[in-house]
């Protein structure tokens, strides 16, 4: 049994990571051409639904096919930050190494990145200026109705303005699979209950966005101790049109588009 392995996902080649703890891995490569990574339509999969799961489709392949003792995902152009003695991504951008993973978990189960800050407006409201809210709001009727347990941390979303985002972490084996047999009954739930036809493409997506708001809900209410990790970009991050952006759907009501 591999011990530790942290996913890559990726839908089209780029530079990876040379240490064996990255495992790159071609998310929604159903139908598409290899790219070189290991697929996400081997095995047990669901690669055929990347266009609304997003990256997910790596984690369920992860939870079905991966004999490991804790899993990962990071996205390609987006790491857990190392320290300066490993290796580089992108422009001298360096990256989480094993050596300072097994640090980290000698405190703890489960790895995430830096909460994310929102200081205006709550991670709902967020959302609901950001995206289309009505699967947002299905995913709280489902959780009331077969996980009720998770219903009060679950509105806390329309308090909190911090969230551990970008469906980034990196999980003891048990923990992870606990977490995605949870996640996931509530995602093809709704799925079967939201219509993603009425979306356009990028808005179809909203059970890879919706999930990333759950991964507190799980993990708060079942007490869970975590450490935090900063993120590194492999490519630069244009920030100003990025806070252009959140303002003027905070404030214009236009959802993002790209």
């Amino acid at each position: 049994m591999t011990d530790k392995r942290i996913l890559v996902a990726a839908h089209k080649k780029y530079g990876a990571p040379s240490s064996k703890l990255y495992l790159p891995i071609q998310v929604g490569a159903d139908g598409k051409e290899c790219i070189g990574f290991v697929r996400d339509d081997s095995g047990y999969n669901i690669s055929d639904l990347n266009g609304s799961f997003c990256e997910l489709t790596a984690a369920y392949w992860a939870w079905k096919n991966l004999d490991c003792e804790y899993i990962g995902l990071v996205h390609y152009r987006r790491y857990f930050k190392g320290g300066e003695k490993f290796g580089v991504i992108g422009k001298n951008k360096r990256i989480l190494s094993g050596l300072e993973l097994d640090e980290l978990l000698k405190e703890s189960d489960i790895i995430l990145p830096k909460k994310r800050n929102y200081f205006i407006e709550t991670l709902y409201s967020h959302y609901a200026h950001t995206m289309y809210v009505e699967p947002l709001d299905e995913a709280g009727r489902i959780i009331a109705e077969f996980y009720p347990t998770y219903s009060a941390e679950f509105e806390k979303l329309k308090e909190r303005k911090t969230a551990h985002m970008f469906n980034m972490f990196v999980m003891k084996k048990e923990i992870f699979d606990g977490y995605c047999d949870w996640l996931f009954d509530i995602l093809f739930k709704l799925k079967d209950r939201v219509d993603a036809s009425c979306y356009d493409s990028f808005h179809a997506r909203f059970l890879g966005r919706v999930s990333e708001l759950l991964l507190d809900v799980y993990i708060n209410t079942n007490g869970l101790k975590y450490s935090e990790v900063g993120v590194t970009n492999a490519e630069s991050v244009n920030w100003i049109k990025k806070g252009y952006n959140f303002l003027r759907a905070k404030f214009a009501n236009r959802k993002y588009a790209q």
